[in-house]
């Protein structure tokens, strides 16, 4: 694992369901989950919006990377 790199559980901020299990590099907020980073993935994809199982939209895909709404992370 690559230092200050840890794994995080990304849930979403209304039910508090898991969307991502993801490796986590560096310090501050999730911005972008870049998406070779991720280790499970529960989300539900509705074109390029990536939405948890209840509805609420987490985040848009950009390719590459998820450009992540407001999210709730739990280490």
């Amino acid at each position: 694992m690559a230092k200050n790199s840890r794994i995080i559980d990304v849930k979403c901020p209304g039910c508090k369901n898991k969307i991502f299990k993801y490796k986590k590099v560096g310090k501050g907020n999730l911005l972008r989950c870049w998406k070779n980073k991720i280790i499970t993935d529960n989300s539900i994809r509705e074109g390029d919006k990536i939405k948890c199982t209840c509805g609420k939209t987490i985040g848009i895909d950009k390719g590459k990377y998820i450009k992540m709404e407001r999210i709730q992370e739990i280490k």
